[in-house]
């Protein structure tokens, strides 16, 4: 059994990989030309499945007979701001800029924190885990739960990382260390939760 991501993120490609190390996993790039993936899905369980699907959709009937699809649809909700960004937290600053980066999605977060005169809100990240097959689709759930902060503090990680302090430590995402991360993140959570699917479905693939 052969993995295919739903994605050409770099840092998504490496964070996965890392910890599926005992699977063959490629990103969407390695296996076909990425195309855009309408996510009008209004949960990240959705937006994960419509992604795996459309990615297994486009796999070749010989690739089906030995390819899975999997993907990962997260974001960060951050009480203070009712659970925004959520499921649009990768496109949040999209009506300041026309291509939204991670940069740019920060910087919102932190002057929205700033008009409510806040520092800090709780706030929690949630990855859904999706898995599209002949077999069927599956989706799993993980989380990571702490507070986001106004102010960018570490280098390690992307996206919200360097804003979100996990509960139980008193450093941000991108001030801890990848082992740590690992044992800990949302995604990590996500991909713990879905590891059955795949052992049950790797056994399938052999049968």
């Amino acid at each position: 059994m052969k993995i295919v991501l739903a994605t050409s993120n770099k840092d998504k490609v490496k964070e996965i990989k890392e910890f599926f190390e005992e699977y063959e996993i490629y990103a969407l790039s390695e296996i076909m030309q990425p195309f855009e993936i309408i996510e009008d899905g209004t949960t990240f369980q959705e937006n994960a499945l419509i992604k795996a699907r459309a990615v297994f959709a486009k796999l070749s009937d010989e690739q089906k007979g030995e390819f899975i699809a999997l993907s990962d649809d997260s974001g960060i909700s951050v009480d203070a701001l009712d659970g925004a960004p959520g499921i649009y937290s990768a496109r949040f600053s999209s009506d300041i800029v026309p291509h939204p980066t991670d940069e740019s999605n920060r910087a919102k977060l932190a002057c929205e924190l700033k008009k409510l005169n806040l520092t800090q809100s709780k706030a929690h990240y949630t990855a859904a885990i999706a898995v599209a097959s002949k077999f069927g689709e599956f989706v799993e759930c993980g989380y990571m739960h702490g507070v986001a902060i106004d102010k960018e503090r570490g280098k390690n990680g992307f996206g919200y990382d360097f804003m979100f302090i996990p509960d139980g430590f008193d450093k941000t995402v991108g001030e801890l260390d990848l082992a740590t991360k690992l044992a800990i993140s949302h995604r990590s959570n996500g991909l713990r939760a879905i590891k059955p699917v795949l052992e049950m479905l790797k056994e399938k693939f052999k049968g």
